[in-house]
């Protein structure tokens, strides 16, 4: 499980592409490397990935084919910048709200406009998940925690802060760029719950 709060931005180093599904070596900018082991988790643009080699604060990760044709994955080229999170343990502060790693969707990034220091950001998302995106809800863009500000049936707006704009590369977002995104992961089982008396 992840926060949704982001600790570094790394880079692709290198992208290989193996018999369908594709191998990434990533540097990771943490600020101690040395706790990264060999089969620990990390959520990179909010997809969780296993670290399957380790060179000083680079990793190699192997992405499955389910993966890349379901993430942002695939557009992965070198020089990207992800935003990456280790997974979360016991003794962390939880100061996003809870994260699988497991991407429901690609969405899209339609407009955004500035308001005062911060920008407002417009995504759409697929029709089947807008009953999950509420007003004031949390909602995961590339692996960030945001809160919802709006919602019109499957396009919703979010506020980001100066802060959230220099220390994420959703800053580096343009109209027509693909983003992934994780609902609520409550949402899904208020739903689950709640099923067997809608009927």
């Amino acid at each position: 499980m992840f926060t949704g709060i982001i600790q570094s931005i790394g880079e692709v180093v290198e992208r290989k592409e193996l018999s369908g599904d594709l191998r990434f070596r990533v540097k990771t900018c943490f600020k101690a490397p040395e706790r990264i082991h060999l089969g620990d988790s990390i959520a990179m643009d909010g997809v969780c990935l296993t670290v399957t080699q380790k060179h000083g604060d680079e990793v190699v990760l192997d992405v499955s084919t389910e993966t890349v044709n379901k993430t942002t994955v695939n557009q992965w080229i070198k020089g990207r910048r992800l935003n990456l999170e280790p997974a979360m343990t016991l003794q962390d502060q939880l100061g996003g709200h809870l994260v699988s790693g497991h991407v429901d969707a690609i969405g899209r990034c339609i407009s955004r406009t500035p308001s005062a220091r911060s920008e407002v950001f417009e995504f759409n998302v697929p029709e089947y998940l807008q009953k999950y995106v509420v007003n004031k809800g949390s909602i995961t863009i590339n692996g960030v925690s945001l809160t919802v500000n709006t919602v019109n049936q499957n396009v919703f707006s979010v506020n980001l802060v100066p802060h959230t704009m220099q220390h994420t590369n959703l800053g580096d977002l343009q109209v027509d760029d693909d983003v992934n995104i994780e609902v609520d992961t409550i949402a899904r089982y208020v739903e689950k719950m709640l099923a067997p008396h809608l009927n």
